[in-house]
């Protein structure tokens, strides 16, 4: 890949930007307040929830924290999502 350039986000990211704005809604919190909680920009938060570029494994266990919410349960959902989605 080109230096500067962002990968596209895939089934698997745009499962889980999907899974991360489905938990906003659900706990009524703006993107800036979760980029500002997991110690992301709010920039770099909207253009991965827009699916514009994928979330970093970082990223993800960071908002997973900020959300106080374990990552396993929460990966898994993001997974059952996407098998769901494929029926």
């Amino acid at each position: 890949m080109p230096s500067g350039k962002e990968a596209p986000s895939g089934p698997l990211a745009r499962a889980t930007s999907a899974e991360i704005r489905a938990e906003m809604s659900r706990r009524r919190i703006s993107g800036t307040r979760l980029a500002a909680a997991a110690g992301l920009s709010q920039s770099y938060m909207s253009h991965r929830l827009r699916d514009q570029a994928p979330f970093t494994l970082n990223d993800i266990e960071a908002i997973c924290a900020a959300l106080d919410q374990e990552l396993c349960p929460f990966l898994a959902t993001v997974l059952h999502a996407m098998v769901t989605a494929q029926d």
